[in-house]
């Protein structure tokens, strides 16, 4: 299980490393561009349930931190489809990989 470390304040956020890949990808991006979003997530009944969302802005640093080693293989079809949140007013939610063809 990856960590996302957002801001000074230091939050994180457990966030599945192949997930977290594909997340990176998307905000650095977004923040490559100067452009800033609203990055939102569901929590799992395991949690509690509920949601979460974050303000991702250039003038927070952001670090990703991940479980294991190795990176992965992105999945292009995953990652435009995760663009296409980030640039729509709703903003990012990660959605889970099979929903853009890949495996479960």
């Amino acid at each position: 299980m990856g960590l996302l470390i957002y801001g000074a304040r230091v939050s994180e956020f457990e966030i599945e490393d192949r997930t977290l890949a594909h997340l990176q990808f998307v905000v650095a991006t977004k923040l490559r561009r100067g452009e800033q979003f609203m990055l939102t997530w569901n929590h799992g009944m395991e949690r509690g349930s509920g949601r979460s969302s974050i303000w991702i802005s250039p003038y927070v640093p952001v670090h990703f931190k991940y479980h294991g080693n190795r990176p992965p293989k992105l999945n292009r079809a995953w990652l435009e489809l995760m663009m296409d949140g980030a640039n729509s007013p709703a903003g990012l939610h990660p959605i889970p990989e099979a929903a853009a063809g890949g495996p479960e």
